[in-house]
């Protein structure tokens, strides 16, 4: 096919040799199968973003820095220079992810470069070397449903363990590859640590999940993996290999009677002064 012009400098670098197909245009880029010598991968193309109907929230970009202070300001103050910063920070967010979470062990395409503003990366197949389908396109047994389930809440806490959050994990970016489920799409994804908007958003990842399965398995509902995953992390006991169990309660401080008792004694105490002055007769 002819070579876009977004592809032409890779072609030129020698990153790329041939373009094979689009394999799909999405919210926030395309796709394309590019032959890169006797590897088939591909390019993810992002679109600029006026293009896009994936908008920046600022509850994925809070927490994210840069150290050049120039291009700080320039973000803060929403300058044309500004605004191409932000940009090229949202797309080498997902190129950042990636790296650390392949090499955290969680199922992700394979990175290879990032080059004017296009994405190298693995060409995920399925069994028969074709590319892969995302699970929205996918029907499940019910014990596909529960095992798929389980080794994604693995994913899960693998992110999460490496100190990232998927931000907008469902059906529509997992795909379904020929060694298992493989995760997609992570521009939004945010650091567990430097966004208030963490926890919402895992708990929202694993709710997808969960009520996608849960149309083939209904018991997979009524589990809270999402704030039992959360609530490990906070308390520092989140590993890659921790035993799961869908259940999640809420540990409440012990009460302190003793303070109660007083906080009593003392509304008892100023209730009977009360009424004493008002019983008090007056000159």
């Amino acid at each position: 096919m002819k070579i876009p012009k977004r592809l032409e400098p890779l072609v030129e670098d020698g990153l790329i040799d041939a373009v094979v197909r689009q394999l799909m245009s999405g919210k926030e880029a395309m796709i394309f199968v590019v032959r890169c010598r006797d590897a088939i991968r591909c390019a993810k193309v992002y679109k600029e973003a006026n293009k896009r109907s994936f908008r920046q929230a600022t509850d994925y970009t809070e927490g994210r820095k840069t150290k050049n202070s120039r291009r700080a300001r320039a973000m803060e103050k929403g300058t044309r220079y500004g605004r191409k910063v932000q940009e090229e920070a949202w797309q080498s967010a997902e190129v950042d992810a990636l790296y650390r979470l392949a090499a955290a062990g969680v199922r992700v395409p394979t990175p290879y470069n990032f080059h004017e503003g296009v994405l190298l990366m693995e060409l995920v197949a399925d069994a028969h070397g074709e590319a892969a389908p995302r699970l929205n396109d996918l029907e499940f047994s019910a014990d596909e449903a529960r095992e798929y389930h389980g080794l994604l809440m693995r994913e899960v806490v693998r992110m999460l363990a490496a100190g990232i959050v998927h931000g907008d994990l469902s059906e529509y970016n997992i795909l379904l590859g020929a060694a298992g489920p493989v995760i997609i799409d992570l521009p939004q994804a945010v650091d567990a640590a430097g966004n208030n908007h963490a926890r919402d958003m895992l708990e929202r990842d694993v709710g997808n999940l969960t009520n996608y399965f849960g149309r083939s398995a209904p018991e997979l509902l009524t589990t809270q993996y999402g704030k039992e995953i959360w609530s490990l992390y906070e308390q520092g006991a989140l590993t890659p290999d921790v035993a799961l169990t869908g259940r999640y309660e809420r540990s409440l401080p012990p009460v302190d009677l003793k303070s109660v008792m007083r906080e009593i004694d003392d509304a008892r105490f100023e209730e009977a002064a009360r009424l004493l002055r008002m019983a008090k007769p007056t000159d």
